[in-house]
């Protein structure tokens, strides 16, 4: 088990310069500046990654092929890890509709995955589809060992953050303050027994506790500006 599983989400969409809530594939493009933050997540990895997978929304696959022609790796579309799908709120920019989706992730990670956005997708729902490509990855790839190198898994901000939280055990008040921005990562690393072990979250690293700052960076907008961070 000498690779990782490095969950990234994708680059500056349209659909976050907008505060929209895009979530149904194959939903908006990259910005030029998205394309510029996905070159610069390859050239900052510390290895060339073994397997490029990505969602099928198109900013995923745009950030994933910014990604190959910097690393000289092929990608692969994987179903099923695409954005958590929030319904009725679909295309909203309002403070209501993100103040609504962000009161139901909450909740998820408290425990309560029963629920539902409004003519959406529940937590089990996401777990559901997401959680099995990540099983699959792993028992082909990382569980091999004949297998060496990390798999670049683009994704979404707020499916990469439940999904990492409820893998890897990461304290839930954790998860829900440490946003990821465009192009930020978890990694996790498997461990014995089909588990797994969070070591890295954005810039930071174990432990992730609740009393752990969330970080601010520099000309930052409001958190409230990019819900699906």
């Amino acid at each position: 088990m000498s690779g990782t599983l490095v969950l990234v989400r994708h680059g500056q969409s349209h659909g976050n310069v907008e505060r929209r809530l895009d979530t149904r594939p194959p939903g908006a493009e990259l910005t030029d500046a998205g394309r510029d933050q996905a070159r610069t997540f390859a050239r900052t990895l510390a290895r060339p990654p073994a397997i490029i997978a990505h969602s099928i929304a198109t900013r995923a696959v745009q950030t994933a092929a910014e990604i190959s022609i910097e690393a000289a790796v092929g990608t692969h579309e994987y179903e099923g890890i695409h954005e958590v799908q929030v319904g009725e709120l679909e295309d909203r920019t309002d403070e209501a509709a993100h103040d609504e989706f962000n009161a139901i992730y909450r909740r998820w990670h408290d425990g309560d995955l029963h629920l539902a956005m409004p003519g959406g997708e529940s937590g089990h729902d996401v777990l559901d589809r997401y959680v099995p490509v990540l099983d699959r990855l792993r028992m082909r790839f990382l569980d091999d060992a004949a297998f060496h190198g990390d798999i670049v898994v683009v994704s979404h901000g707020a499916a990469i953050r439940l999904v990492a939280a409820v893998l890897a055990g990461v304290d839930s008040q954790f998860a829900i303050d440490h946003h990821l921005a465009n192009t930020e990562s978890v990694v996790l690393a498997p461990v014995t027994d089909g588990r797994w072990s969070c070591v890295r979250w954005g810039v930071l690293t174990p432990p992730f506790g609740p009393d752990q700052p969330a970080v601010t960076r520099i000309g930052e907008a409001p958190r409230s500006a990019d819900p699906m961070g």
